[in-house]
């Protein structure tokens, strides 16, 4: 029988796995790469708002964990496509789930978000 995870318990490589899927950045490259494979180019234009440092980094820590592909194409210029394993196809459509989840929802989240501070700003 396989390891057994649990990623509550801060000692445990679940946790940091957890946290290279469910970072800022690692959930949205998930996302992105569900729709197919992507240049680093094209997952740069497809998630705005990332530097090519920070989607670097998490471009190799799923890599590290088994959930994305790093194809190196031997040509001039260099071409690298990278690409969902089926450990990473699973996992990105969970994520997928709740960002569905959260678009379908956003009026009442972000009405929650305006109660939320409306209240703060009374107690001022």
């Amino acid at each position: 029988m396989g390891m057994k995870g649990d990623v509550y318990d801060r000692n445990c490589p679940s946790r940091t796995i957890a946290n290279h899927a469910t970072s800022h950045w690692g959930s949205l490259v998930l996302g992105k790469l569900l729709d197919g494979t992507r240049r680093f180019s094209e997952l740069r234009r497809a998630v705005t708002g990332v530097s090519e440092k920070m989607l670097a980094q998490a471009l190799q820590s799923l890599e590290r964990d088994g959930l994305v592909v790093r194809d190196v194409h031997p040509v001039i210029p260099p071409r690298v496509d990278y690409s969902l394993t089926p450990l990473g196809t699973q996992v990105a459509e969970q994520i997928k789930g709740l960002f569905v989840w959260i678009e379908d929802n956003l009026d009442d989240l972000v009405a929650a978000q305006e109660a939320y501070d409306a209240r703060r700003a009374e107690n001022v």
